[in-house]
């Protein structure tokens, strides 16, 4: 596809991301990679994490892409630095949204969900050095796992997230941050627990900002149509009918069969 913007994730979550930049640039063409077959990223040592970027990236970056967006942010804290020093293409990252979260804090904590990964690195260790008064920093354990197999509006998910909500249920929680791209799918789930807290994803901020890196480098497309969207995977097709239907706005429904080689466990 010519003239297409990529975007990547280690599974499905970054369709998320891709449905906010489908909003603002409504008339781009689009690529997105999803790596579900080495999905969940989060659980990997680091140096693992930045290989299986490195080629996830090379699979966009083969096809002539104009621009990533990585719908990530295990990738994005891993290996985002380190892409941007070898190409020559824009390259918008996500990083939990600890600031917006923190400003509409009152006297409560602020619970930030991410992968393993994403908290352990030093890009979340700066976020809370500036916007960390009050943060409870909580690892989503399992819910990736839940979102690739396509099970996020399951009992299972629900079960999953009492257990890491379960300490926190009686206390006062200002805001909720969403720091994985594959959490957005569970939103529903979540505010079942805490109805009314304001919940913050980064979807549209980074989707802004790759709005603006494009016209800045001039890249915006001349077209005045609708783009077109392509979903493409290192796994089986089930997966593209599973983006497919994230885009399209399903969180639940079909149960993909788990495969161990495929969907290593955390």
């Amino acid at each position: 596809m010519r003239d297409a913007i990529g975007i990547l994730d280690s599974g499905v979550g970054g369709i998320s991301l891709l449905r906010s930049a489908v909003r603002y640039l409504p008339n781009e063409n689009f690529i997105f990679y999803g790596d579900n077959r080495n999905a969940p990223y989060g659980p990997r040592p680091f140096d693992e994490i930045r290989e299986l970027s490195a080629a996830a990236v090379d699979a966009l970056l083969n096809q002539g892409v104009k621009a990533l967006a990585l719908g990530c942010n295990t990738i994005t804290a891993a290996y985002a630095e380190q892409l941007r020093s070898i190409v020559h293409i824009p390259v918008i990252g996500m990083e939990p949204a600890l600031k917006p979260a923190s400003q509409v804090r009152k006297n409560g904590i602020v619970l930030a969900m991410a992968t393993r990964a994403t908290l352990s690195l030093d890009r979340f260790a700066r976020l809370m050095g500036l916007y960390g008064e009050g943060v409870i920093p909580l690892e989503g354990v399992g819910l990736v796992e839940l979102v690739e197999s396509g099970r996020a509006d399951s009992a299972e998910a629900h079960d999953a997230l009492a257990a890491i909500f379960a300490p926190y249920l009686g206390e006062q929680v200002d805001a909720i941050v969403l720091g994985c791209t594959h959490y957005p799918f569970l939103r529903r789930q979540i505010e079942s627990f805490f109805p009314g807290v304001p919940i913050f994803d980064g979807m549209d901020g980074t989707a802004q900002q790759l709005k603006r890196r494009l016209a800045e480098e001039g890249l915006l497309t001349k077209r005045t149509t609708p783009g077109e969207i392509e979903f493409q995977s290192s796994g089986g097709p089930e997966y593209i009918e599973l983006m497919k239907r994230l885009f399209a706005g399903g969180a639940g429904g079909h149960v993909l069969p788990r495969r161990d080689d495929e969907l290593p466990a955390p």
